[in-house]
């Protein structure tokens, strides 16, 4: 286990900045997620800790040891691709082995330590497959064994279940998180998929134009994203535009622009500046019927239904602007498009964020 540190990453192509003085620190044993949209950095950084990038300036230290210089074989870095990577003709014996015979391990060594990192991804009995054998799950498995068996001070996932379906997704997630925890290992990955970063991290970062926009635990970001670009990204949000109309007993309140007024904690906040709010669907509650003004309440018209099994998502239109609900299917019956509506939420589930 090593901690990894990054001080003022910048790595430039042309005039496009992919690295934009990045510092940031991957703590030893943590899960950690590097996420943003295509062209944001996160897999320039992921590769620059790899040794396949070079950075144009700053430093990628592992438990303090800048390593710019040192060769990808000698970083002692283990790596998994999202396509694996795996050499057809071997099987998955001499998938996992091929680090190790790489660096002159004694052949008796090499059928432990292969057993053990095969017993460890729960593919033991599976030695002499060939990969187009074997199901997507467990080419991940192995790519995953083969990274781990050289015993890595630090792991690096690029995209690592990208190419599995929903289900097998959602079931490696949990291995994948058992893996980690079992070995202990700095691991640090990068996912475009949301739902895979917040199961997954112990904190996250997101990226976005070369730089990191929020850090942080994953349930701390999801629920007081600092900006538009992080509430949007991470999950959905409804932005409510409007202008602090006045402060009274530490709470402040705010003439929306789509009808009624909004009250949230008024720390830091000034009477007549503008505000944008931030407000997850799922902390929208939903009620038939026009209730009339009141605060943190919106009337509108259920304008489109979509039935999920399990929930039921809403998009109401308030004035001009349509709202996102997201509701559990408890028993209560789903509303009809052309519903009137009144929708409702807690002072604190409303965020003020940067434009």
């Amino acid at each position: 286990m090593s901690q990894v540190d990054i001080i003022g990453a910048v790595k430039r192509y042309g005039d496009v900045a992919a690295l934009d003085n990045v510092s940031m620190s991957f703590k030893d044993g943590e899960f950690f997620g590097l996420l943003g949209p295509s062209g944001s950095g996160k897999t320039t950084m992921l590769r620059a800790i790899a040794g396949f990038v070079s950075l144009d300036e700053g430093e990628v230290r592992i438990d303090g040891k800048d390593i710019g210089a040192t060769p990808v074989y000698q970083r002692n870095i283990g790596m998994v691709f999202q396509n694996y990577a795996l050499f057809p003709h071997m099987n998955v014996q001499e998938n996992v082995a091929f680090g190790l015979d790489v660096r002159k391990v004694s052949a008796a060594d090499q059928r432990k330590r292969v057993a053990d990192a095969l017993a460890m991804v729960r593919l033991s009995g599976l030695e002499q497959r060939k990969p187009k054998q074997l199901s997507g799950g467990q080419q991940q498995r192995v790519a995953l064994a083969r990274a781990l068996v050289t015993r890595p001070k630090v792991l690096l996932l690029d995209e690592p279940l990208g190419a599995l379906d929903k289900h097998l997704r959602q079931e490696m997630q949990i291995e994948l998180k058992r893996i980690q925890r079992d070995v202990g290992i700095t691991t640090i990955f990068v996912t475009h998929d949301q739902e895979e970063a917040l199961t997954l991290s112990d904190r996250i970062a997101i990226f976005n134009a070369g730089g990191i926009v929020q850090a942080g635990a994953p349930a701390e970001v999801y629920a007081k994203p600092i900006n538009r670009f992080a509430a949007g990204f991470l999950g959905e949000a409804n932005f409510l535009v409007g202008q602090v109309a006045a402060l009274e007993g530490g709470w402040a309140k705010i003439d929306l622009a789509s009808g009624g007024i909004a009250v949230i904690p008024g720390e830091g906040i000034q009477p007549g500046q503008p505000a944008l709010l931030a407000v997850r669907p799922e902390r929208l509650t939903i009620h038939p019927g026009d209730d009339g003004p009141g605060n943190n309440r919106l009337c509108g018209t259920v304008s489109e239904v979509v039935f999920s099994g399990n929930s039921t998502t809403y998009r109401v239109r308030c004035g001009e602007q349509s709202i996102s609900v997201f509701r559990q299917n408890d028993g209560q019956p789903v509303l009809a498009a052309g519903t009137q509506v009144t929708l409702y939420w807690e002072p604190d589930d409303a965020v003020l964020v940067s434009a």
